[in-house]
């Protein structure tokens, strides 16, 4: 069934984003009526709206995680990489805390996504750069070496992250605390959810664009460069297109973890290993996954409260990380054939 799939990729496809449809539409309906319990109702027109922040945001940084994932892994070829396991989104994370640190500090206050943008971008860049830094060995990537130095930028980021959330005061470091936990918020800046989204579909359409040369990348080097395929000008293009993505999303959500993990594994059993369909794939199953989770977030309230959808995307990305590293899924399987 798997092999049939792979090469009927447009049903599969159309399948993906009927899922990914029927997943926004129990965003917009699980509803908790006062009375307990839980059902399904389509919201009053006063709460409509924060339904409808929730699921765009969901979907603008969910497709961009996964997208960016996908990059990641095709130019690196390497089924472990991923925006949260090489750093970039701890560097994204520990940026956005540096600037509302510093905007505390300076008095004020309310710093939303659209402002905290640049200093995302450059933190999660900054991240992934000093990994590809510290692993490259004469411009090749040894991947046991780039997941180990990819933990480490991640952790000391972390660090940097902890140290920020110790120096503000105990109300807004509990803010900070659920913004790390990686949410949807349903109050979020239209502005900033718009760009957002606005970047995940430029993105994919330069990635469906540079699809061959993409494809001949994941195939390695030598073979990339024998076809004419500027290797060193992709890589760039690619990393900054991810880096990109990922300061996107973690504006918005915080740094959710796995998604960009997951995403492309599950698109290329679904629809193949080539970049013309495998990058709309990643980026509706990225979107699928964090709608996905915050919508069990929604369902599931244990004590009244909801569950972070970071939490669901990281109970997920778990056993899918030690399968692809221990080497018992097929799903590692990922170059083209």
């Amino acid at each position: 069934m798997r092999h049939d799939l792979r090469h009927r990729p447009t049903p599969a496809l159309v399948a993906l984003l009927g899922l990914l449809a029927t997943t926004a539409l129990l965003r917009l309906t699980v509803d908790h009526p006062p009375s307990g319990g839980l059902g399904l109702a389509w919201p009053e027109p006063g709460w409509a709206r924060y339904r409808w922040t929730a699921l765009a945001v969901g979907l603008a940084a969910g497709g961009g995680l996964g997208l960016a994932g996908l990059l990641l892994q095709s130019l690196l070829r390497n089924p472990l990489a991923s925006p949260y396991v090489l750093g970039a989104s701890s560097g994204a994370g520990l940026g956005v805390m540096l600037s509302l640190y510093a905007a505390w500090r300076a008095g004020v206050g309310g710093l939303g996504p659209v402002a905290t943008a640049p200093a995302a971008l450059a933190g999660g860049l900054g991240a992934l750069g000093l990994v590809l830094l510290l692993s490259g060995v004469r411009g090749r990537f040894d991947p046991l070496t780039l997941l180990l130095v990819g933990v480490v930028v991640s952790t000391l980021c972390g660090a940097g992250i902890l140290l920020v959330q110790h120096l503000v005061p105990t109300g807004l470091r509990g803010e900070f605390l659920t913004w790390l936990m990686g949410h949807v918020p349903q109050a979020a800046d239209p502005g900033a959810v718009l760009l957002a989204g606005l970047v995940t579909l430029a993105a994919l359409a330069i990635a469906m664009a540079l699809a061959r040369p993409l494809d001949a990348g994941a195939l390695g080097e030598d073979e990339a460069r024998s076809l004419g395929v500027p290797v060193t000008g992709l890589r760039l293009a690619g990393f900054l297109l991810a880096g990109l993505l990922t300061a996107a999303a973690v504006s918005l959500t915080g740094p959710v973890g796995f998604v960009g993990l997951i995403a492309p594994h599950v698109a290329r059993a679904l629809v193949g290993p080539h970049h013309r369909w495998a990058a709309p794939a990643s980026t509706a199953a990225g979107a699928l996954l964090l709608v996905g989770a915050d919508v069990l977030g929604q369902a599931w309230r244990p004590g009244g409260g909801q569950v972070p959808p970071g939490v669901f995307t990281a109970l997920a990305g778990g056993p899918v990380f030690l399968a692809i590293l221990l080497g018992r899924s097929r799903l590692a399987t990922w170059g083209p054939e």
